[in-house]
């Protein structure tokens, strides 16, 4: 299948640089309503056969544009949602975060306070995936989160981390891959960039 995974749009967690990764979440700001609309624009020719979110709220906001576009009902998948940053959440200070993420590449069982194990993340979000590409359609569309987004990919596409790591990921970012979980990803396009290999 070919599988659209876009990051949701600007929240005002993300003006404040707050660390927003628990339910619901705080909801998109004026800007991302309007990076949802032409997030919808932007995908309305793709023959999609289902949209998926996570289950916070503003990946459904960021959805909402597209599924009325085009006539289709929102699937959540709590899966999909954010690496929770548990006793972290709503700081402003990132880099603990950050590191901790990181040190999922050697160590997938290391826990964030309060929140995700690099395994445990992994694992939730391979079963929303395999959910999505059990379901049967060609073509879907899946709303989801930065930080989650970058770690499964880096994890699943089998490029090199620098690949990510030297790429950005903005609000409502599209990044397009064919296959399936059996037989693997491969990375089409990061945005508009297109990728040859994967």
């Amino acid at each position: 299948m070919r599988l659209f995974l876009v990051r949701h749009g600007q929240t005002h967690a993300n003006v404040a640089r707050q660390l927003d990764t628990a339910v619901p979440g705080l909801d998109l700001t004026a800007e991302g309503r309007a990076q949802a609309r032409a997030l919808a624009d932007r995908l309305a020719g793709e023959d999609l056969g289902a949209i998926y979110t996570s289950d916070l709220v503003r990946t459904q906001q960021t959805a909402a544009p597209l599924a009325e576009l085009l006539g289709l009902e929102m699937v959540v998948l709590p899966g999909l949602r954010e690496i929770q940053a548990g006793d972290w959440e709503m700081t402003t200070d990132w880099q603990p975060y950050i590191d901790a993420v990181v040190r999922w590449r050697e160590d997938p069982d290391h826990t964030i306070p309060g929140g995700d194990s690099g395994a445990g993340f992994m694992q939730r979000y391979d079963e929303a995936i395999a959910q999505i590409a059990s379901d049967g359609h060609a073509s879907a569309v899946a709303v989801s989160h930065g930080a989650a987004m970058r770690v499964w990919c880096s994890a699943s596409l089998g490029l090199p981390a620098d690949f990510f790591d030297e790429r950005r990921l903005d609000n409502t970012h599209v990044v397009t891959m064919e296959g399936d979980p059996a037989t693997g990803w491969s990375l089409l396009a990061w945005g508009d960039e297109p990728v040859t290999h994967g």
